[in-house]
């Protein structure tokens, strides 16, 4: 039986994900967050486990890696927290990591929505987030990173437009439900993405900014 890890598993799409991952695959999981075992006290059952803790506790992050086959860090992360985590991870012999991230740490985000993102989101180059996208790409992991663009809730929108690292990102936003679908079925290998950064955004949404802006 397959183990995977959901770190940050109180958030929106922690929470979504491990919902996905209990109606769709027949894993176990194993779920990471402050106080989790209450706040996700809702996910109980023999199929899930809880491990309350913060994202720089290196012991808490060993007891929820262990025996995993897969971890999905449902946040986006400084390099304080992912460059530790990664060597947890070595040291916990799990070598699939998927990783959320965000657009135009490669300056690639452009189009009609290029003005309006960086108005609202700055210049993400110029910030250490591209340090935590350096330091899992220097990795000997099997990792994804997710670059999400503006995320809004819609359970109906779960399709997905996916672009390469290298290659220009212009879609304007995407549903939080669609993250959690693609990333589950990464971990489950009904995506088959590796070592790759991926843009993901929601098909034919290439506009000057997100519809509910």
């Amino acid at each position: 039986m397959a183990k995977y890890v959901i770190l940050a598993a109180t958030g929106q799409i922690g929470q979504m994900t491990t919902q996905y991952l209990l109606d769709n695959s027949d894993s176990d999981l194993v779920l990471f967050g402050h106080d989790a075992t209450q706040r996700l006290s809702k996910f109980a059952g023999p199929r899930v486990s809880f491990v309350d803790g913060d994202l720089k506790d290196t012991a808490a992050l060993k007891t929820a890696f262990a025996g995993a086959d897969a971890v999905f860090l449902a946040y986006v992360a400084t390099p304080d927290i992912v460059e530790p985590m990664i060597k947890t991870l070595d040291e916990s012999g799990v070598t699939r990591f998927i990783a959320m991230s965000v657009p135009d740490v490669y300056q690639e985000v452009a189009g009609p929505f290029q003005a309006w993102y960086r108005e609202h989101t700055g210049l993400v180059w110029q910030t250490n987030y591209v340090d935590t996208v350096d330091a899992i790409e220097n990795s000997d992991l099997d990792y994804v990173i997710l670059r999400t663009t503006w995320l809004y809730n819609d359970p109906s929108k779960t399709a997905v437009d996916v672009t390469k690292k290298g290659e220009p990102f212009k879609d304007a936003q995407i549903s939080r439900e669609a993250v959690a679908k693609f990333a589950a079925d990464l971990l489950t290998g009904k995506q088959d993405y590796h070592r790759e950064s991926l843009g993901i955004g929601e098909p034919n949404t290439e506009w000057t900014k997100p519809n509910f802006y």
